[in-house]
């Protein structure tokens, strides 16, 4: 009995001592367990139509989505991991035209593009500067444009950074 017991320990040693040493997955995630910081530089708003509040939401929104689906610390400077980048475009189409006399939009399309640039000082391979650009359809139906635009830049938010933190931590 007591030989069964001292295998069961080494085992449970060994299968504690093997998994300490990967990377752990979380949501998806896949971050070296040696990985601790991240930092998120602030994204400025480089895009021909300029809303003053987007660099800060987008910025903030990043931020939210490590803090809510990782164990790394976000810093001011020298992260193990860091996000920088920009907005190079910010649009509104009309879609859904209806055609009548007097052409009017069914509902407009707010377009959001980024340029991330991920530096990963880990894994130096996991790096990327990339382009990502995401849209919110939404009909006015008697609502102006103004009153529904914050809530097409935070469903549109949740989609880059979602598309962003899969790229630098799920790489799928």
């Amino acid at each position: 009995m007591m030989h069964f017991k001292r295998k069961i320990n080494l085992f449970g040693l060994f299968v504690c001592l093997a998994l300490s040493s990967c990377a752990y997955s979380f949501g998806g995630a896949s971050i070296p367990s040696e990985m601790k910081t991240v930092t998120v530089r602030f994204f400025e708003n480089n895009a021909p139509l300029v809303i003053p509040t987007l660099s800060q939401q987008f910025t903030e929104a990043i931020k939210t989505r490590i803090r809510n689906q990782t164990r790394l610390s976000i810093t001011q400077t020298d992260g193990q991991a860091i996000f920088s980048g920009n907005i190079t475009g910010y649009e509104i189409r009309p879609i859904a035209l209806q055609a009548n006399s007097n052409p009017t939009a069914g509902a407009n399309r707010l377009t959001i593009t980024v340029n991330v640039k991920f530096n990963n000082t880990l894994k130096v391979k996991s790096s990327f500067d990339k382009s990502f650009s995401r849209y919110y359809d939404f009909p006015l139906n008697g609502a102006t444009i103004q009153s529904l635009l914050p809530t097409a830049i935070e469903n549109i938010n949740k989609q880059l950074t979602e598309d962003i933190f899969n790229e630098a931590f799920a790489q799928w």
